[in-house]
């Protein structure tokens, strides 16, 4: 009994120094460790630069000045960028630019009104009247698969050559785009706003006013875009038959005297109408639709 006793307080002394598991001394408990948090992944666009769309144009510039100060592009067949300015600045001081950039300037615009009004009126119609809708969808979508360059012989024998024609082709391009997107995005409301709407006892026009066009307005804004860009296309067509003025009747006559210079200042200033004109819409949009927050 002596012994084992003896035996029980030595294995005690031994393991009196000792530290179980599991067991901290008191006054230096162990801390947690703190993982630091994670940083979280950006996954949208980044911000955005304030000259940032001139990015493309601007190398575009810088590849051909340097190409035409090396050499290796031929000034007959591109002139170079100094001597289209050069050029420019001649035509802008006789007054010939001015003038032509004034006619063309009033076809577009003539032709992107009645365009847009054609058709965001019967995008109205057709979309939001089942009636509408079966009556000028069809006849929409049909004109559609006929490129509006095609009809331009047709519009010829029934208007003739003069300004009118001009003005009617550059519509008819300006209307599909607008009649598409609108039409689109009209048809496109989300039935539950419409369950809504009767939840809350909306009349008709107050749920057309205050749910369905402020939802189109988007979908509009994009056939707007599209429609600018259809009314410089269509009036680089319709100015080099049988015009008398605009830019494009000066790079027509450019190219029977073989004006190169003046041909890449007519398509310099139909390239900016066509930046500057869509840049104009895009800001109408970031300001009227503003409670949109997309990647742009």
């Amino acid at each position: 009994m002596n012994a084992m006793t003896g035996n029980v307080l030595d294995i005690a002394e031994e393991l009196r120094g000792q530290e179980l598991p599991g067991d901290a001394p008191i006054g230096r408990q162990a801390q947690p460790s703190i993982t630091p948090p994670r940083r979280r992944r950006r996954l949208g666009l980044g911000e955005a630069l304030t000259f940032g769309p001139l990015l493309g144009p601007g190398i575009l510039l810088l590849y051909w000045c340097v190409f035409s100060y090396t050499g290796w592009l031929d000034p007959r067949i591109l002139p170079a960028p100094w001597a289209t300015v050069a050029t420019a600045r001649d035509l802008i001081a006789d007054g010939r630019l001015p003038a032509n950039l004034t006619v063309s300037a009033i076809r577009a615009g003539e032709g992107l009104v009645f365009g847009v009004a054609a058709g965001l009126a019967v995008a109205l119609i057709s979309g939001l009247s089942r009636l509408g809708g079966y009556v000028f969808d069809s006849l929409v979508q049909m004109k559609r698969s006929i490129p509006t360059l095609a009809l331009i012989p047709l519009v010829i024998l029934w208007l003739g050559i003069g300004e009118p024609m001009k003005v009617s082709v550059i519509a008819l391009s300006v209307f599909i785009p607008i009649y598409l997107q609108t039409h689109n995005a009209l048809r496109g409301t989300e039935i539950k706003y419409l369950e809504l709407a009767e939840t809350l006892n909306l009349s008709r026009w107050a749920f057309l006013r205050d749910i369905v066009l402020p939802g189109a307005l988007p979908g509009f804004m994009l056939g707007l875009r599209f429609a600018v860009m259809g009314a410089w296309l269509a009036l680089v067509v319709v100015e080099q038959l049988n015009a008398t003025s605009g830019i494009g009747y000066m790079i027509d006559l450019a190219r029977t005297y073989a004006q190169t210079d003046v041909i890449v200042v007519g398509l310099v200033v139909y390239a900016l109408l066509g930046l500057s004109s869509d840049a104009a819409v895009r800001f109408a949009e970031a300001r009227l639709i503003g409670w949109r927050k997309t990647l742009s």
